[in-house]
């Protein structure tokens, strides 16, 4: 196939994933155009799905080859959210390697970063290879030609329709108005159309409506397969139709949604590091929805993420430390300061995958605390605080109650319960306190500071050179410069 240099978002959009010129590294199992023009079959039309996944993996190296620059040796999560706020730095000890992280953590990055420009990378391909499936699931005679059971059918399409809203909600959150592709582009000139900026409300709706149709095609159950743990279910749709009312302000269907989940078979785990160790992974029930990591897998699936560990990647600030209540065994379960490990991320409690590029540790991404946590976020802004306190209150109790990593009961006094209140910024202070705590190293801190109003305030204080056109990342520029002008730019940027 002759070779056309194009934009990466072309690239994305044209499907022309035979090409590869942006991208160094052919995508394993990926289905592209040309294959999905064929017949398919009972196995292209799983593995298109299955393929959709794997841009939520924390596996080395998916689209590039140590594209270190370029931000794509894995995805940018704990950059972008993590370093870039108030609760890591990029290494226990610096060295000047990775510079463009440094730059995120510092607020002088430009757009040309390498951090952006992964996560604008991961999310698109993500898309792409999404739309490629809906395409399949959505063709009138697809049980016909290939087997499919409508069952089957409908949970793959439900899995497919979660997928490109998850997406979504990363480039939206993250760049604001993005372009919205909706199905496989077939000719260069609709590609340029197509590569335009959607106003952030547009994109807000199309998310809110995949979410609709894949909650409607899902099981109603903890888990769409007994077989197959690690697939998107119906808690994982309304965790994330949560989440999209959380973040557009709906405080009423928060709280509706939420109180969906534990019919479901959600819960509060009676050990707050249950949600993450190797150990109790699809045996806990307080994980919404988790990439599944595995070891030793052809081809590879393992958590690279825990390679850099080694390296002396993702530390912790010395304000995240000290922000810690006294005796809160979430602090060691996070990071374990001694002996430079990040418990969270590796999984263990003794250092076991650290340096470890094939990994199975599990990548979290909806969890059940964290949803009741935006409950309580939604009862304090329609003026229930009873409710909202009583949340913070479930939360802190679990942590207090757990056995910590040393294997002991916190001591008497330990996290004591919030009281009674009726002022709104004395229980929000709590609830930015507790979701600190709780979710601290799960790429929710910028984004939480973001929405809150609160980023420039909180990391102006830490001395970062925060500024107004930082509530969003800049589009990465050679999306830009190949767009001909067509995809405009964050302002600041």
């Amino acid at each position: 196939m002759k070779k056309i240099f194009i934009t990466p978002i072309i690239v994305s959009i044209v499907l022309l994933a035979s090409c590869q010129d942006q991208l160094t590294s052919e995508p394993i199992g990926a289905t592209t155009l040309e294959q999905a023009k064929t017949a398919p079959t009972l196995t292209s039309v799983e593995q298109s799905v299955n393929s959709s996944y794997e841009l939520l993996s924390n596996r080395l190296n998916i689209l590039a080859e140590w594209d270190w620059g370029g931000g794509l040796v894995f995805q940018n999560d704990y950059v972008m959210q993590d370093i870039a706020s108030d609760d890591m730095e990029k290494k226990w000890i610096p060295d000047g390697d990775q510079p463009w992280m440094d730059d995120i953590n510092n607020f002088t990055f430009t757009s040309t970063n390498g951090g952006p420009n992964g996560l604008w990378k991961y999310d698109y391909e993500g898309i792409k290879r999404v739309n490629i499936a809906i395409g399949f699931l959505t063709n009138s005679d697809i049980e016909a030609l290939t087997g499919l059971t409508t069952a089957r059918k409908n949970q793959l399409l439900g899995e497919a329709y979660f997928l490109r809203s998850y997406y979504y909600f990363s480039l939206v959150t993250n760049f604001g108005g993005v372009p919205l592709i909706l199905a496989p582009v077939q000719t260069y000139q609709e590609a340029f159309t197509t590569a335009v900026r959607a106003d952030k409300a547009l994109v807000w709706d199309r998310i809110k409506a995949d979410l609709v149709l894949a909650k409607a095609l899902l099981p109603n159950s903890k888990y769409s397969s007994a077989t197959e743990k690690w697939r998107v279910s119906k808690g994982a749709v309304i965790a994330l139709q949560a989440k999209a009312a959380l973040y557009t302000e709906k405080w009423s269907e928060v709280v509706t949604l939420v109180d969906e989940l534990a019919p479901l078979g959600y819960s509060l785990n009676a050990n707050y590091f249950d949600s993450f160790s190797v150990a109790t992974e699809f045996a806990e029930n307080e994980d919404i929805f988790s990439y599944d990591h595995q070891a030793n897998a052809t081809p590879r699936k393992g958590n690279g993420m825990c390679a850099p560990l080694d390296w002396g990647f993702f530390a912790p600030s010395t304000d995240f430390l000290n922000s810690f209540e006294t005796n809160d065994p979430r602090k060691l379960y996070t990071v374990d300061v001694a002996n430079k490990n990040v418990n969270k991320m590796l999984g263990s409690l003794n250092g076991s995958y650290k340096g470890n590029d094939d990994a199975p540790t599990n990548k979290v991404y909806l969890r059940y605390a964290d949803a009741l946590l935006w409950k309580a976020e939604a009862l304090n802004e329609t003026a229930n605080y009873a409710g909202a306190i009583a949340i913070i209150n479930q939360i802190r109790t679990r942590a207090r109650t757990t056995v910590n990593a040393l294997g002991a009961v916190p001591p008497a006094g330990t996290l004591p319960d919030r009281p009674a209140s009726t002022d709104k910024a004395t229980v929000k202070g709590w609830l930015i306190s507790e979701r600190r705590a709780e979710l601290g190293f799960e790429n929710q801190r910028m984004l939480d500071l973001k929405r809150w109003g609160i980023a420039k305030a909180v990391m102006t204080a830490q001395g970062k050179n925060f500024q107004d056109k930082h509530m969003l990342y800049p589009i990465p520029q050679s999306e830009i410069d190949a767009s001909a002008g067509l995809l405009t730019q964050n302002p600041g940027y």
